[in-house]
């Protein structure tokens, strides 16, 4: 994948967390995990931007790993919220939660060929 590809996805990914975030109640547990969920899905995106730009290939796989970590912090998140029953949409639930794992699958093999390029 391209690497503007792969920067428009985690952007549309983002801009989709946002948009399910504001359709949860505002219990404390669902604005709690909301908050966080946007936090770490939003970084993946942002660190994605640094890692492009990074000054070796040390640098990037440090960036890229921090972007997978976050990925799969925010794919926890919404296990938590599917099982809690705090979004209503499960269609888009898993529609998120499908592409948050395409996108780790993704990093998992960009991370192991950097790696690679290092030995």
């Amino acid at each position: 994948m391209k690497a503007n590809e792969l920067e428009k996805r985690l952007i549309q990914f983002s801009i989709d967390i946002i948009l399910l975030c504001k359709t949860i109640d505002k219990s404390f547990a669902s604005e709690h995990l909301a908050k966080q969920l946007i936090r770490s899905a939003t970084s993946s995106a942002l660190n994605y931007g640094e890692a492009r730009s990074g000054e070796s290939t040390r640098d990037f796989l440090h960036k890229m790993k921090i972007c997978s970590k976050e990925l799969r912090e925010s794919f926890i998140n919404l296990k938590i919220m599917k099982g809690a029953n705090l979004i209503s949409d499960m269609e888009l639930l898993e529609k998120l939660s499908k592409e948050n794992n395409e996108l780790i699958s993704i990093f998992v093999s960009s991370i192991k060929t950097a790696s690679n390029k290092l030995k």
